[in-house]
């Protein structure tokens, strides 16, 4: 059908697609091998969901969620999602909430108990939308940058 968004599991294929949508949200150019090589690993780790949202078959933004039970959740297993990206052209169309949406499906599918986020304090528009999904704001995070050498 025409002009209808739809959601799937990322392939190989996306990589093009989701590196330009990551170097977008990170307003940077990352290394497209290093690049490549991460995203072809995390999309066949079982622990990892990657979605993609099409409009007439082209890929307009994703979403990525990695899971693992943690003891300080009981033992449960939860899904933080990584990277959401929507291209600017395709924002105010309901994308991010079907991506959403489906995530929390195959989540379920997955037995996975807790969806969790960290966004970027400048990102309030980002905030605003996670509100609006049912996502409550309760941590603070704590970053330290680490530099190690490259293999």
């Amino acid at each position: 059908m025409q002009n209808e968004i739809t959601i799937r599991k990322a392939n190989k294929k996306d990589f093009d697609a989701i590196y330009q949508f990551i170097n977008e949200l990170e307003e940077t150019i990352f290394n497209a091998e290093d690049q490549k090589k991460a995203f072809e690993q995390n999309i066949s780790n079982s622990s990892f969901i990657y979605l993609v949202a099409e409009l007439n078959e082209e890929p307009i933004g994703f979403i990525s969620c990695h899971a693992q039970v943690l003891l300080h959740h009981g033992g449960q297993k939860i899904g933080e999602i990584q990277e959401m990206y929507v291209s600017k052209e395709n924002r105010k169309m309901g994308v991010g909430k079907k991506l959403i949406d489906e995530l929390k499906k195959v989540a379920l599918q997955n037995r996975i108990a807790q969806l969790e986020v960290t966004s970027n304090k400048k990102r309030i528009k980002t905030h605003q939308f996670y509100q609006r999904e049912n996502f409550i704001n309760s941590h603070e995070k704590f970053t330290l940058e680490l530099h190690p050498p490259r293999v």
